[in-house]
């Protein structure tokens, strides 16, 4: 690793400062303490050199944090505008939807049609004493609509909850979201005055959160549903009131189904990524997270799978080419 790598001690310095109960305050002072007991620093360059050099470097690394708290603040207001474009967008086709599906008067023609399908219809015989024995596709949809919910046909899948807007979940005591790289969790302190960093305990590890209130129980304090790159992981005190962890995953194609192991469960199969995540994956990858989307649907729907709806068709084809065969009595899986 170049010895100029700026995140070549982030992980030595995040260890350093989970050590400050009092946050940045007591760190600064452990470090300026250090030079002083142990360097040259406030005496070998002249008298003022060492308050030139801080405030050099201050100001420095001042522009920086601006730059990317700018950065992050122009990104998240793009973001915003394109779910309300995306929003009126789709406002917009469904009035258009709504517009088109007007009704119409039959023509003469159109009406002896209709009346000929109904009227063959209720001569049709019952499938049983059928001849040719074809199954017709529709029923077996309808079976399938009516046999229940997902979750009724997985026992996995009961007393799951459905996730939040945020594809997470909205406990009593706080709110985690997530997307494919990364889990936000926002926890609200209840107090009637503004909080400082040393007030908390927030400690992250790459398998275990705690935090919550300094002298009382914490507010989380369990186990991660799945490791997390701990350099990457951050937390900040916001507004006074509010402790927002941003946890960096690990594995980037697995939704979380909980925050920590003693929190119930969400349903990772209605779980609905943004499109403008999607575009950020590769081909590949995109591919299967769109079949994982569709499939999800389709199980919500009660209809086939991709994957059930190829095996339809290359039954379909095979039936339609052999008519001369008896299919009444199979049964497909």
């Amino acid at each position: 690793m170049p010895v100029n790598d700026p995140e070549q001690f982030d992980a030595m310095l995040l260890a350093m400062a989970q050590q400050h109960e009092g946050g940045v305050q007591e760190l600064l002072d452990t470090i300026f303490n250090f030079l002083a007991r142990k360097t040259d620093f406030y005496t070998g360059g002249g008298e003022g050199a060492a308050q030139k050099l801080v405030m050099a470097k201050f100001h420095k690394y001042e522009d920086q944090a601006l730059d990317i708290i700018n950065k992050k603040k122009e990104e998240k207001e793009a973001s915003e505008r394109k779910k309300k474009e995306r929003a009126q967008k789709k406002k917009e086709e469904e009035e258009k939807a709504q517009d088109e599906a007007t009704i119409t008067e039959l023509t003469d023609e159109e009406a002896l049609s209709l009346q000929k399908e109904l009227d063959e219809k209720k001569v049709d015989p019952p499938k049983e004493e059928k001849s040719n024995g074809v199954p017709e596709p529709a029923p077996a949809k309808e079976e399938k609509t009516n046999a229940g919910s997902d979750e009724e046909e997985d026992p996995k899948e009961k007393g799951k909850l459905k996730p939040n807007s945020g594809n997470g979940c909205d406990l009593p005591n706080y709110r985690w979201t997530q997307t494919l790289e990364e889990v936000e969790v926002r926890i609200p302190i209840k107090v009637n005055f503004n909080l400082r960093p040393r007030d908390l305990v927030v400690d992250i590890h790459k398998r275990h959160l705690k935090c919550g209130l300094k002298g009382h129980p914490p507010i989380v304090d369990g186990d991660l549903c799945n490791e997390i790159k701990l350099e990457e992981s951050t937390w900040v005190l916001e507004d006074g009131k509010t402790i927002l962890i941003n946890l960096e995953k690990i594995n980037k194609m697995e939704w979380w189904s909980r925050l920590v192991v003693t929190d119930p469960e969400i349903s990772t199969r209605k779980i609905n990524p943004e499109p403008s995540k999607l575009s950020d994956l590769d081909g590949e990858t995109r591919g299967l997270v769109e079949k994982m989307m569709y499939d999800q649907r389709q199980r919500e729907l009660g209809l086939p799978t991709s994957d059930e709806e190829k095996k339809q068709e290359v039954i379909k084809k095979f039936m339609e080419q052999h008519p001369e065969m008896d299919f009444s009595k199979c049964k497909f899986n």
